[in-house]
């Protein structure tokens, strides 16, 4: 299964969630937004698995001065 991280294509022997691609690629939920084809997921259906040739886009908020 092929799922695009990103922009970084990515293979997984079983389909991920949500939460677990937050978990792997930031290590923590807050200040997180995920988009998966182009829509944002809210945080409470993070539980979702993932589908082969998904594109997902997580982004974190970052403060600055």
């Amino acid at each position: 299964m092929r799922i695009t991280i990103n922009d970084q294509p990515r293979t997984f022997d079983t389909a991920p969630t949500v939460q677990s691609l937050v978990d792997e690629v930031v290590g923590h939920s807050e200040g997180v937004a995920v988009a998966v084809n182009g829509k944002v997921v809210p945080a409470s259906r993070w539980g979702q698995l993932l589908a082969d040739a998904d594109t997902v886009d997580i982004l974190t908020a970052v403060q600055g001065g």
